[in-house]
C-alpha cells in the first residue's frame, strides 16, 4: 500500500502540463529514433546530455525515459518494414516481422509488436512499481564490501555476456576502468594516467566519453558500411487492426513474452538479446504450427517484442535501487544521474523521492501514448526512412561536437572527443562490445572508492571481502561466471573424445 500512495504522489508530479510535455517530447523523439536504423536510445541519450545539462532533473528524467521506452516500439517498424533492427532487441522480431511485410501482412505485424509492447510495458512498469521498494530494503543493508562484491559481479556479468566473446569484453571493461582512472587520485593527491597533461589532472568528463563512444563511434561505423545505409522499405498494406485469429494467437506470447523479459532485465547484463531469442524459441515450442516459423508466423513478433519491453522495464529496477546499470542505456542514464549530483540507490528514494515516483509514473503515462503514437502513425513514421544517411550521421557529428563544447567550452574536450569516437569506431568495426566500457567507466571509481573504504573499516583485512556472505556470493558468482566458458568448453572436448573413443 505504501508503494501505491507513492505511485499515486508520482502521478500527481507526472501529470503537471510541463512533465506531460517532457514525456510526449521524449517518446515521440524515442519513436523516432527506434525506426531510423543504427540509432539507439543510449546514443540519443548521450547526444542530450549536453543539452539537458541546465534542464529540470525530473522532466529531463521523464523525457529520457519516455525516450527509452519510444526506442523500443519504433524500433520494431525499422525490423518489420526494412529487415534492419534499430535496436539488438528487435533482432529476432525481424525473422518473422520481415516476412510477414513481404507477405501484405505487415500492418498485422506492426499491430502485434506495437500492443504487445504496451503490455509488456505495463505490467513491467507494474512489477517495477512494486518491487523497487522491497529492492531499496534489501539496498540499506549493503555495506561497502557487498558493494564491491555487487560491483565486481556487475563487471564480470558486462565481460562475459555482452560481445561475442569473454576477451573482448574483458578488453572493453579494461579500457572504461583505464579512462575511469584518469585524473588525480582524491586520497593521495597524485595524478593518473595523466602522461604529464595538466588538461587531464581532472578527471575526464563521463559525458564526453559516452558521446565520443556512443555517438561519433556509431556515425563513423554506419558511414563505413554501405549495407547499413541503403535498404529496401516495405509499404504498409492492410487494416492496422489483427482479426480473430491473429488476436488469439497473440495473447498468449504477449504473455509469456513479458514474464521471460523482466528478470533477464533486472539480471547483471541480462539485455535484451538473451529473453527475445528465448521468448522466440519457446513460441516455436509451443506452436501447434511449428512449420510456420521462419514463413510468417505472427508469435514470433508477438513474444518477443513483448520480451523486449519488459527487459526494459526490469533495467530500471536494480538502476534505480542499488544504482547497478544491467544495459548500455542503463549505464548512459546512470551518467546523466551524475550530471545532476544524484546517485541512484536507496537513498535516491529517500531523498529525491517526487523524481523517482515521477519518473516511474510517467512510465505508464509514456506507455499510453506511445500506443497512441506507433499504430495511427506508421506511415507517418516510415517516411522518416527517406532521410539521407549522409544528413542524417553528419548532424550526428556536428551535434556531438557542439554539444560536447558546451559543456565546459574547452577544446581539449573536443580532442577527447574525436579520439573516443575512433576508439568507438574501430570497438565495432572488430566486433568488441562498447556496454563494458561505458560500465567500467562509471563503476570503476565507485568500486575503487567502496574496496578502500571496506578495508578502512576492517583496518587493512582483506578477508572482510570473504567474511561477509553477500560480498562473497558475488565474488564466487563472478569467477563461475567467468570460468564458465572454459567449463563448457572442456566439457564439450570431453564429450566429443567419449563419442570419438565409442
Amino acid at each position: 500500500m505504501e508503494a501505491f500512495q507513492f505511485l499515486l504522489d508520482g502521478f500527481a508530479t507526472a501529470l503537471t502540463p510541463t512533465n506531460l510535455m517532457w514525456c510526449l517530447i521524449g517518446t515521440t523523439l524515442g519513436t523516432l529514433i527506434g525506426i531510423l536504423p543504427g540509432i539507439g536510445p543510449a546514443l540519443t541519450i548521450a547526444l542530450l546530455l549536453p543539452v539537458t545539462a541546465k534542464l529540470d532533473p525530473t522532466g529531463a528524467f521523464i523525457m529520457f525515459a519516455g525516450l527509452y521506452y519510444g526506442a523500443m516500439y519504433g524500433s520494431s517498424t525499422t525490423s518489420i518494414l526494412l529487415n534492419t533492427p534499430g535496436e539488438s532487441g528487435s533482432i529476432i522480431t525481424a525473422v518473422e516481422g520481415n516476412v510477414m511485410a513481404r507477405q501484405g501482412r505487415g500492418a498485422a505485424a506492426l499491430a502485434t509488436a506495437a500492443i504487445g509492447s504496451f503490455i509488456a510495458g505495463t505490467i513491467g512498469t507494474l512489477l517495477l512499481t512494486f518491487l523497487a521498494p522491497v529492492f531499496v530494503k534489501v539496498a540499506l543493508r549493503f555495506g561497502p564490501a557487498e558493494y564491491f562484491g555487487l560491483m565486481i559481479f556487475a563487471f564480470a556479468a558486462a565481460s562475459a555476456l555482452l560481445g561475442s566473446s569473454l576477451l573482448r569484453g574483458v578488453t572493453s571493461l579494461i579500457l572504461g576502468l583505464a579512462i575511469g582512472l584518469v585524473g588525480t587520485d582524491v586520497l593521495t593527491g597524485q595524478p593518473r594516467l595523466t602522461f604529464g597533461l595538466l588538461s587531464l589532472a581532472g578527471r575526464i568528463d563521463t559525458v564526453v566519453v559516452a558521446v565520443g563512444l556512443f555517438a561519433v563511434g556509431e556515425a563513423l561505423h554506419i558511414a563505413s558500411r554501405k549495407d547499413l545505409r541503403e535498404a529496401e522499405v516495405l509499404a504498409v498494406k492492410g487494416s492496422l487492426f489483427m482479426n480473430r485469429e491473429e488476436w488469439g494467437r497473440s495473447w498468449r506470447p504477449w504473455l509469456r513474452g513479458t514474464a521471460v523479459g523482466f528478470p533477464f532485465g533486472v539480471l547483471p547484463a541480462g539485455g535484451t538479446e538473451i529473453p527475445t531469442f528465448l521468448s522466440y524459441v519457446m513460441e516455436k515450442k509451443l506452436s501447434k504450427k511449428p512449420e510456420e516459423f521462419g514463413r510468417g508466423a505472427i508469435e514470433g513478433v508477438a513474444g518477443p517484442e513483448a520480451a523486449n519491453n519488459a527487459a526494459v522495464a526490469g533495467v530500471l529496477v536494480p538502476l534505480l535501487t542499488l544504482g547497478l546499470p544491467t544495459s548500455a542505456t542503463a549505464a548512459i542514464l546512470l551518467v546523466a544521474f551524475q550530471q545532476y549530483g544524484l546517485q541512484p540507490g536507496p537513498q535516491l528514494f529517500t531523498n529525491s523521492g517526487p523524481l523517482v515516483w515521477g519518473l516511474i509514473a510517467s512510465l505508464y503515462i509514456g506507455n499510453v501514448m506511445l500506443l497512441i503514437l506507433n499504430l495511427p502513425l506508421v506511415g507517418l513514421w516510415v517516411r522518416l526512412l527517406a532521410i539521407p544517411a549522409p544528413l542524417l550521421y553528419g548532424g550526428i557529428m556536428v551535434f556531438s561536437a557542439l554539444g560536447v563544447y558546451g559543456l565546459n567550452r574547452s577544446l581539449t574536450d573536443l580532442v577527447i572527443l574525436l579520439i573516443l569516437g575512433i576508439v568507438g569506431f574501430l570497438m565495432r568495426r572488430y566486433g568488441f562490445p562498447i556496454a563494458p566500457a561505458i560500465i567500467g567507466l562509471i563503476l570503476g571509481p565507485m568500486a575503487e572508492e567502496h574496496f578502500r573504504r571496506a578495508l578502512m573499516i576492517s583496518q587493512g583485512d582483506p578477508s572482510v571481502f570473504l567474511t561477509h556472505p553477500l560480498s562473497a556470493f558475488f565474488l564466487i558468482l563472478s569467477v563461475l561466471l567467468l570460468a564458465l566458458p572454459w567449463i563448457l568448453k572442456k566439457l564439450g572436448a570431453g564429450s566429443s573424445l567419449g563419442e570419438a573413443a565409442s
